[in-house]
């Protein structure tokens, strides 16, 4: 299997995403919301934006992988990898005090390339 291997990984930067928005909230004293400071906005913001693509991309990448049943597995792995290099690339970016957009820019786009390959692949399985 190989989407457990990619779900994995991404778990692990989630949790990575998720500790480092519950220590900005200690060290600011905020319970709900981001008190109105940038950095804890920005940390909630890659947190959200993270667990707003990567659930669904992973059930996508598992319905191929289901699908294909061993077959184009290095596409399977180069597709993973490009997911976890896009959100990575983009939690940096959104990250940084003065946002670095280059890596926010290939974080989103290497995530909708990975979002578009696998919706489409699934929809041509499903359709022909």
């Amino acid at each position: 299997m190989i989407t457990p291997i990619y779900a994995a990984l991404l778990a692990l930067l989630f949790l990575y995403l998720s500790f480092r928005t519950i220590g900005v909230r200690r060290a600011l004293k905020v319970g709900i919301g981001d008190g109105g400071d940038k950095a804890l906005s920005r940390a909630m913001r890659v947190h959200a934006n993270f667990a707003e693509y990567v659930p669904l991309i992973l059930l996508l990448l598992l319905m191929l992988e289901l699908q294909l049943a061993g077959g184009a597995s290095l596409m399977l792995h180069v597709l993973g990898l490009a997911l976890v290099i896009g959100r990575c690339a983009h939690a940096y970016g959104v990250s940084q005090p003065e946002e670095v957009l280059y890596f926010r820019k290939v974080g989103m786009v290497l995530t909708f390339l990975v979002l578009l390959v696998t919706s489409l692949w699934n929809l041509a399985l499903a359709v022909f």
